[in-house]
């Protein structure tokens, strides 16, 4: 039998710590390489953590609460020790490093994939890289640096308790009481009565997805220049042409085919036609992304968001792209995705028609330059041009809203693009076949 250090595991270059949520198993329980084994949240995101090897959950260092820094031990694992050949080396663990000092210990921490497209990006990439070419700061810290005011030389100078001594969340805490301790207090003016909240009224603390969803969405806000811009849009055709295979495409499929897998086409089409709005922005430079991934915004059950993209969503035929689409939503709305569905992003589409929505003014996935939000589809009279003449008929109609980042996308390209959106719906291949 050997004993193997199972340790807080990296997830994230910029991720230094992580919080215990909860253990899925218990000391004695036999566990499976890659099982499951506990609940770890960061910063940005919460996430199950595998198991290294295969046996038996010996002892759990970590409790449920604690904060462990990357690398640090959260457990033991008793594995089967297996035969090695003759002249080759027994794999390193903790008991073998500590009868033979001089034996190679690696430095390597296992990674787990960063879910970094789950929400809206936080800090910029030229910001984060500028800060961290000379300290390696968590995102915590450098949230809480950022909504302190402290600047980057005053950040730098903090002493930090951390591995290698980098700074952590209680160092910078601590540095912020001092700092106040020693600034001279204000007079504080008199003291007035505090409402009270009457007693019907209900006190719901935010889960830690609200709160990365909250801090996101202000920092996308404080990053682009948001400009909005509507285009009406007649979806009468493709109404009707959904109508007409509707019901052969559930008993061939087994699953509906909804309005979404049309628009993404007309988006996925409109990006090569516009190929400056699939780019990123990184500090002063312009990333031109070669591939098309849409991501789609998902709503939970809980009233959160997550995002999962579809990967070059322009070489889907409209069957597998259906099918794709109900995939990713019913995985997510089981909290069933894996990591690298969950990034990767170039443009996003938001469908709020099916909260009964005509139009909205969305907000910018960082580090992408543009959204695309489409309302519900409503029945409107509207004048039709025919080689007799004009007349009034009634038509399905919706309101496309492109929200794009104005400091590199100016108003006539982002109204082009959305208008091209449009012409590509109101042009639909009537032809295609499921």
């Amino acid at each position: 039998m050997a004993t193997v250090e199972m340790v807080m595991p990296k997830m994230g270059e910029s991720i230094m710590e992580g919080t215990i949520l909860s253990w899925l198993k218990k000391e004695g329980d036999l566990i499976e390489q890659d099982e499951s084994v506990l609940e770890v949240a960061t910063d940005k995101v919460d996430t199950e953590v595998p198991a290294t090897h295969a046996g038996t959950l010996k002892s759990i260092l970590a409790k449920e609460g604690e904060v462990v820094e990357v690398g640090k031990p959260i457990a033991l694992i008793e594995t089967v020790e297996k035969e090695t050949d003759e002249g080759q080396p027994k794999p390193a663990t903790s008991e073998n490093l500590q009868k033979n000092p001089t034996s190679p210990k690696t430095d390597t921490i296992p990674d787990v994939p960063e879910y970094t497209s789950l929400i809206l990006g936080a800090v910029s990439k030229k910001e984060r890289k500028k800060i961290e070419e000379k300290n390696f700061y968590s995102p915590l810290v450098l949230s809480i640096a950022k909504a302190e005011e402290i600047k980057e030389t005053e950040l730098a100078a903090i002493p930090g308790t951390g591995k290698d001594g980098r700074i952590t969340k209680n160092d910078i805490l601590s540095y912020l009481r001092k700092k106040k301790e020693s600034s001279p207090q204000p007079t504080p003016p008199p003291e007035e009565p505090i409402p009270l909240s009457d007693s019907q009224d209900e006190i719901i603390e935010m889960d830690r997805m609200r709160k990365m969803i909250a801090h996101r969405m202000l920092d996308s806000k404080n990053i682009s220049a948001h400009v909005t811009s509507f285009v009406e849009a007649d979806l009468t055709e493709i109404v009707l042409y959904r109508n007409k295979i509707k019901e052969d495409f559930r008993k061939k499929e087994g699953e509906p085919i909804t309005f979404t897998p049309f628009f993404v086409m007309a988006i996925a089409k409109a990006l090569k036609d516009f190929p400056m709005i699939n780019i990123s922005v990184d500090g002063d430079k312009i990333i031109k992304k070669k591939d098309i991934n849409i991501g789609i915004a998902v709503a939970l059950a809980n009233g959160n968001l997550i995002v999962p993209v579809i990967r070059q969503a322009d070489q889907y035929n409209l069957p597998n792209l259906s099918k794709k689409i109900n995939d990713l939503a019913r995985r997510a709305r089981e909290n069933k995705l894996n990591a690298e569905e969950l990034k990767g992003g170039t443009y996003t589409l938001s469908n709020i028609g099916s909260f009964g929505n005509i139009m909205g003014t969305p907000i910018i996935v960082q580090p992408q330059v543009a959204i695309l939000a489409v309302g519900t589809i409503t029945k409107k009279p509207a004048v039709i041009e025919t080689p007799t003449g004009d007349m009034i008929a009634v038509r399905h109609k919706l309101i496309l809203s492109h929200s794009y980042d104005h400091r590199v996308v100016d108003g006539a390209l982002g109204g082009m693009f959305v208008k091209k959106v449009a012409d590509y719906l109101e042009n639909f291949d009537l032809t295609s076949v499921i």
